[in-house]
């Protein structure tokens, strides 16, 4: 997770506009270690603790809908780097083809089982193996796939210097994001140049304030967020 040297830097991440907020998060290395340290640690004992929930609800989607337990899309994280991301499929199999990158709470291609498994946000929990394995963070900003990211000013791409994270205040603001889009004509189109920049003000912000404790009270806030739904 350490920030690399500048001259190490992928071309499109060495510019002005990425500069200031590289300069801070270089001065924290050893807190980015720890904090990569911190996020294996938990992982794998959640994982563990997780097992018996991660079998039940695999059952339930195979019962309920052909297709695979997960749903393995391309996402972007650290450094403009690619991976599979790991979720619990929601929705019916090559949803992602036949239909928007974005999933508003109206849409026909979630299942049964799905609705209750986003609803209570149980899609997530198996990101536990993207930060296991070092592809994602606990807290971050989230990962997009990659059309989004082509679309990234010079100054969002500074969000690339980190992991992408399983959660972050963007993503709390923005947790009912689906239903601010349920009603658009093009769904794609309103994310790109509504939601995302208004997401990126406060991934960009929060990029100046990383910390460890700032990322134990994002945690704690997700909980209370998701509880309170």
């Amino acid at each position: 997770m350490l920030v690399k040297k500048w001259s190490k830097l992928p071309p499109e991440l060495q510019s002005d506009a990425v500069r200031p907020y590289y300069d801070i998060l270089r001065k924290k290395n050893f807190g980015l270690f720890f904090k990569r340290c911190f996020d294996f640690t938990v992982s794998t004992v959640m994982l563990l603790i997780l097992l018996p929930v991660f079998i039940i609800l695999a059952i339930a989607i195979k019962i309920d809908s052909r297709g695979p337990v997960f749903f393995r899309q391309e996402r972007v994280t650290q450094y403009g780097k690619r991976f599979k991301i790991f979720k619990f499929r929601t929705m019916v199999v090559n949803a992602d083809k036949i239909g928007s990158q974005v999933t508003t709470s109206n849409d026909s291609r979630i299942t049964k089982v799905g609705k209750f498994i986003r609803k209570c946000r149980l899609d997530e929990v198996s990101q536990l193996i993207d930060v296991w394995r070092g592809a994602m963070s606990f807290v971050g900003t989230r990962p997009e796939v990659p059309k989004y990211v082509e679309r990234y000013t010079d100054e969002m791409k500074a969000t690339l210097l980190l992991p992408a994270g399983v959660t972050s205040e963007a993503s709390i603001l923005f947790k009912d994001e689906d239903e601010l889009l349920k009603d658009a004509e093009n769904a794609d189109d309103i994310y790109v140049n509504v939601v995302l920049p208004k997401k990126m003000e406060y991934n960009l912000h929060s990029l100046k304030k990383q910390g460890f404790w700032r990322d134990i009270g994002t945690m704690f806030k997700t909980v209370f967020a998701v509880l309170k739904r």
